[in-house]
């Protein structure tokens, strides 16, 4: 698999993978984490657990299970973590714990690495086996979230148990926070191959844009998100209003359900209301699994906006500029490693802030393209599958090499 991208990844990741899998070689590896379908998290692991399994580790997916009341809190969990002041109870940590206790007896935990990502299955780490750690068994927590000014006294609770794990990973420097553990900084990837990012023919393109019934007479601004207050829909409708008053253009707004973020029916009924009766305005809610229609989407469109006010990182992001398309986010979390401001894209910081932004792209269609080639250059360098593959697999081996100066390959 890994010839497969040959040309269009680095070289240096390639050759580093390949050194780093024969050092694993017949090790396995284990990821966990809330659901299978939706979300960030789900869409890069279905893409790197086959990559890994084609060059000789032995790699799982297990996802853990809950009732409405756990992932009602652990959405409060997400959102406290970025900010939000939400209310906790004894009783609500305690169900939090308990699930995770039952999930622990039946998800198959024994490989060589346990990666664990984000909070909802954070607790697994108090039910491995004692004899783990003598068996030199690593266990790593991987935090997708803005966990920069975290709310309350939900860090305090969730560090009780990420402070027992061998290594803390997170996406951004900032969001790093006092542990008694090493800490890594990988960001997270877009697959180059997968259906969302791979070269579609303008029949494909069009096929989608009929299916859909988004007209291309004109030009087309999008965001696609789940739909979270986090993502800023308000704000990204707003920001068109704006613009339409000087450009004639319409807005996309897509996005996907999640299994574990039961609030997004409830957003995304706000946004329906607020959009009003706006034929301009298309807000589409896919399956988890359009893939094809969310890169023909990106394809279509003159501008692509992140405009979040929290956010993890934002692969929207660079899957937009993987496509060499002008681009917009809000100036939190990862996006502006992905933005370079002037140069990528635009970070912004307000309503008015997009609507400049998105105005100067539709009126300026040669820095549009400059724009999106250098974006692009900037993805493959930086947030393509094969880098993020080669520092998971450098976390794992430096962990099982603790206290050298150098590690050799």
């Amino acid at each position: 698999m890994i010839k497969q991208y040959s040309g269009i990844a680095p070289k240096g990741d390639l050759l580093l993978i390949q050194r780093l899998c024969d050092k694993l070689q017949g090790k396995s590896f284990v990821h966990v984490n809330s659901t299978r379908e939706g979300g960030g998290v789900a869409e890069i692991l279905h893409r790197m657990v086959p990559f890994l399994n084609g060059l000789g580790i032995n790699t799982r997916w297990e996802v853990i299970e809950g009732d409405n009341s756990f992932y009602e809190f652990t959405k409060k969990t997400h959102n406290a973590l970025q900010g939000n002041k939400e209310k906790f109870t004894r009783k609500m940590w305690n169900h939090y714990y308990e699930v995770n206790e039952e999930n622990s007896k039946k998800l198959k935990l024994g490989a060589d690495a346990v990666l664990i990502h984000d909070p909802q299955p954070a607790p697994l780490i108090n039910f491995r086996s004692k004899s783990s750690k003598k068996r030199g068994q690593v266990w790593m927590w991987r935090c997708h979230i803005d966990v920069a000014n975290p709310a309350g006294s939900v860090w305090p609770n969730l560090k009780t148990y990420v402070k027992d794990y061998d290594a803390a990973i997170f996406s951004v420097p900032k969001f790093a926070k006092s542990l008694p553990i090493d800490e890594f900084i990988v960001t997270p990837s877009i697959d180059p191959l997968s259906d969302k990012n791979r070269d579609l023919s303008e029949d494909e393109i069009n096929e989608v844009s009929e299916k859909l019934n988004i007209p291309r007479d004109r030009p087309i601004l999008l965001q696609v998100s789940r739909f979270d207050v986090f993502k800023d829909p308000i704000g990204v409708i707003n920001a068109y209003k704006i613009v339409k008053k000087y450009n004639d253009c319409q807005l996309v707004l897509a996005g996907s359900p999640a299994t574990d973020d039961p609030e997004g029916e409830e957003v995304l009924n706000k946004v329906k209301e607020y959009a009003g009766n706006d034929p301009d305005i298309h807000i589409l809610l896919l399956p988890p699994d359009c893939h094809k229609e969310i890169n023909a989407l990106q394809r279509m469109s003159d501008v692509i906006l992140q405009k979040s006010i929290k956010e993890g990182f934002g692969l929207t992001v660079s899957e937009a500029m993987w496509k060499e398309k002008p681009v917009i986010g809000g100036a939190v979390g990862g996006i502006p490693l992905q933005i370079i401001h002037g140069i990528t894209g635009f970070v912004v910081h307000s309503v008015e802030g997009a609507a400049f932004r998105i105005r100067q792209y539709l009126n300026n269609p040669e820095m549009s393209r400059n724009m999106g080639k250098r974006g692009k250059e900037y993805v493959r360098t930086n947030f393509l599958l094969t880098r993020q593959i080669r520092d998971y697999l450098s976390v794992w081996y430096s962990m099982k090499n603790r206290g050298k100066h150098i590690i050799e390959l």
